[in-house]
This record gives structure tokens, sequence and C-alpha cells, in this order.
């Protein structure tokens, strides 16, 4: 079978969702792919360009709105997606807040501020909101793929003394059954108040 960069691109992807991103070494790669590195360097030339390149092949095209969808009820669902595109893969969000330029993820910028601006919001604002709603969804998947902490040095008893509020309020959150699925929706909707709030205000 022929070397080219799809190729590449797919067998680097796979190594991510087998050993995460630390994991991914060109090394590996080439390995699995039965050549020697330097062979890989014709279609991507280091680490960096390695990564850019499995970011843009795990997010997928943004879905455009319905015509008549309000913006904030399609950026919520753009979230959703985004969210949903990182969590599929072992560090997806790291690969996307490294990634270098890549093009995919500008085409989700590029359509969701071109949504927003369409249905009337200031480009300015468009933009400030867009960024927070990307940043956000990033920074949460973060979180929920960082390794879980290590509780054999870890005083729960102390924590919860030391920080009492901070305890009760995760309790009372996750009580009912909710999950980090709610989490995510719920604090979302608190950033797209704000957005709704900056794009009303005069």
């Amino acid at each position: 079978m022929s070397l080219d960069r799809t190729r590449i691109v797919d067998e680097a992807v796979a190594l991510l969702d087998s050993e995460g991103l630390d994991g991914v070494t060109l090394r590996k790669l080439a390995a699995r792919l039965g050549v020697q590195a330097p062979t890989l360097y014709w279609h991507l030339p280091n680490k960096a360009a390695l990564v850019t390149a499995i970011a843009e092949a795990i997010v997928p095209d943004p879905t455009p709105p319905a015509p008549d969808q309000p913006w904030q009820d399609w950026l919520r669902d753009f979230a959703h997606q985004l969210r949903t595109a990182l969590i599929a893969h072992p560090d997806g969000a790291r690969i996307v807040s490294m990634a270098q330029l890549s093009r995919q993820t500008a085409a989700w910028s590029e359509l969701a501020m071109s949504v927003l601006a369409d249905r009337g919001v200031a480009l300015r604002d468009a933009r400030i909101i867009v960024l927070t709603v990307e940043r956000f969804t990033v920074g949460h998947v973060l979180e929920e793929q960082s390794p879980p902490p290590d509780t054999a040095a870890f005083d729960l008893n102390q924590y919860a003394a030391t920080y009492p509020v901070t305890v009760r309020a995760i309790t009372e959150y996750f009580a009912p059954g909710r999950n980090v699925d709610d989490l995510f929706s719920d604090c979302l909707e608190t950033v797209l108040a704000g957005a709704v709030a900056i794009a009303e205000t005069p």
C-alpha cells in the first residue's frame, strides 16, 4: 500500500486512540506504517505538524444552522458538536489546543462568526462570543480528559475541612444523579446567557 498523507494521519489517529498523545511519536508511527521515521518527513516535517494534522482529522465539519434557527440555539449545538468530537479521542482537547494554524478549527471559527454576524451581532461581539464558547468547550474537555488524581496521596477529609463550601456545592450538584454531561450543559448555558447579554447591549 502506498504511503500518503491520508494514510499517515489515519494511522496517527489510531495511535492516539490506543496510546494517547504522549504515545504519539514519529518513531512509533513509522513502525506502525512499516517505514523509517525520516520517510514521514516528506509529509509531516515535525511533531507539531503531526499534531495539527491529527486535529484536522478529529474535528469534523461543523453543521450550518437552519435558516430560521436562532444563533444562540445553533451556538449551543456547535459547542456540543465540538465537545463530542474532542471526547471521542484520548487527549482530543490537548490535540486541538496544541494545533498550529489548523484549517479545520479555523473553519469552525469562520462559520460561527459568520452565523452570528449574519443574524445581526456586531462582528467584534461575534468574535468575542465565539472565542469564549470555543475556549470554554476545549478547556472543559481538557479537565475532563486530565488524569485522575492520585488518591493515595490525597486526604479527602482534610480537603473537605479546608474547603467545605466547595465540597458541599459539588455534592449538592451531583447528588440528584447529574453527571459531567449535565455540568457541561449547565456551564454552557451560563456562557450563552452572557453572550446574549453582550449581543443585545446597544
